[in-house]
């Protein structure tokens, strides 16, 4: 039985293969190898995650800046009705001022602010002057000192400049 056994363990044995020293290094290099194109492949996966997560990132941004934009134009279109409002209430027509209140109050919720340049220093980006009043001194700074036609900024960018009066 002893010899039976030597001769099955010669037999499987003699079916393995002898791995020679140069085989050994060629399954290295091998490994070596597979292992490199490996790391390459999960580079480049996370260079194409990132790139996607930057892509949704600057979509949701663009998506947003192309709504406030659309809404500005809608509350530009609206501002011949407040201007409209505003002038019926000076003349104490009845019944507007709440329309108005109205109107601005849910406006204002969204975005929009009224410029508020009275008795201020002039700012050409925030206003355009349409009547010009000498100083009183030399040196002295450009007063806003009438507002002729209210100004209005949405979400911070100057939606319509205001008209105005200045002295100085």
């Amino acid at each position: 039985m002893d010899e039976e056994f030597a001769d099955e363990i010669s037999e499987v044995s003699d079916q393995q293969e002898v791995v020679t020293p140069s085989e050994e290094l060629s399954i290295e290099s091998l490994v070596e190898q597979l292992t490199k194109e490996r790391d390459e492949f999960k580079d480049m996966a996370l260079r194409v995650q990132a790139e996607f997560e930057n892509y949704r990132k600057r979509s949701a941004v663009q998506q947003v800046d192309e709504v406030d934009r659309n809404t500005g134009r809608l509350v530009e279109s609206l501002l011949a009705v407040l201007d409209a409002c505003e002038a019926a209430v000076a003349h104490d027509l009845n019944g507007v001022e709440p329309i108005l209140s109205s109107l601005t109050s849910v406006l204002n919720k969204q975005g929009l602010e009224v410029l508020e340049l009275q008795n201020t220093v002039f700012d050409p980006s925030l206003a355009e002057a349409v009547v010009h009043e000498p100083a009183e001194t030399e040196n002295s700074e450009t007063i806003v000192t009438e507002v002729l036609r209210t100004g209005y900024r949405w979400k911070g960018r100057v939606l319509r400049a205001a008209m105005v009066k200045v002295k100085g």
